[in-house]
């Protein structure tokens, strides 16, 4: 079933991301995490996909289990930088073969040990034009798109990134999740401004719980997100009194704040980057939804 479809019939809801396991012998564990995780009843899980398609495989496989085995409607992630159109079109009617109707279309980035030369040339430069192959090739395919509330990192303004969204929605994008961020002013200060856009489709909050101050300060620096002064100072104050747990726990409780904000100021769900962790995700979620 399409994403869209499921928004439609079901708000507020609670959606998932995991990431591809590096090594097949972890794969027992996070299927296990996948399981438990499972008890939330997701409206969807998306897997992400590899820089440079490098976990191609790996996303293929997991979305097919996690459809076949758990009965998740699931989305694997699909980026078209240095991807010749052959190999995505094969891995789109796997997807379909598998069940899988859903993809977030990405431009991605490429593999940082590739260096400019080595990446195949591609006709596909942006997510926009992903969205319009997939929309070709396979046009009973749900397609979702990244957002960023606090602009992406290499836009020239908020209003320019938002054009783009709005490309990506017009083209056949069907619904967007955001990038993550720490202060919900920012989220629902974009969607007023995309609504003032006239983007009418779905904007789903992401939202990532903060589990090690080194992690995250690496996060941040790389995706453009700002951590609020306020909330730092909380993690800098429990890596000095209590180390990784009390940061983690600050960081767990920071994010059901902000899943239970953005769900009571008309967020349509919260969707959790999960970083393969079941214990944090479902603290967060312990009782969130109606």
């Amino acid at each position: 079933m399409k994403i869209k479809d499921c928004i439609a019939q079901q708000s507020p809801f609670i959606s998932l991301e995991y990431f591809p396991p590096k090594e097949r012998e972890d794969w027992s564990a996070f299927f296990q995490v996948v399981s438990r995780l499972a008890q939330l009843k997701p409206l969807f899980a998306s897997v992400t996909y590899g820089a440079g398609g490098s976990t191609q495989d790996a996303t293929l496989e997991i979305v097919s289990r996690m459809q076949q085995e758990h009965g998740l409607e699931t989305m694997a992630h699909l980026t078209c930088v240095g991807a010749q159109p052959d190999r995505l079109r094969c891995f789109l009617e796997d997807l379909s073969a598998a069940g899988v109707s859903n993809v977030l279309a990405l431009r991605g980035d490429p593999p940082k040990e590739v260096p400019p030369e080595g990446i195949t040339e591609s006709p596909l430069h942006f997510a926009s034009d992903l969205v319009s192959f997939v929309r070709a090739s396979h046009p009973e395919m749900g397609v979702g798109v990244a957002a960023y509330p606090e602009v992406h990192p290499e836009a020239i303004n908020a209003e320019a990134d938002l054009g783009y969204l709005k490309l990506k929605l017009d083209l056949g994008g069907e619904f967007a999740i955001t990038q993550l961020f720490f202060d919900n002013a920012h989220y629902f200060d974009f969607v007023a401004r995309a609504r003032a856009r006239g983007i009418t489709k779905p904007i789903i909050p992401g939202i990532l719980p903060v589990v090690s101050l080194k992690v995250i300060q690496r996060i941040v620096s790389l995706c453009g997100a700002s951590l609020p002064a306020g909330f730092m100072a909380e993690l800098e104050e429990a890596d000095r009194s209590g180390g990784a747990a009390a940061v983690q726990r600050v960081g767990i409780a920071h994010a059901r704040r902000q899943a239970e904000g953005l769900l009571a100021g008309g967020a349509p769900g919260v969707h959790l980057y999960t970083l393969n962790r079941a214990e944090a995700i479902l603290e967060i979620a312990d009782g969130l939804l109606p």
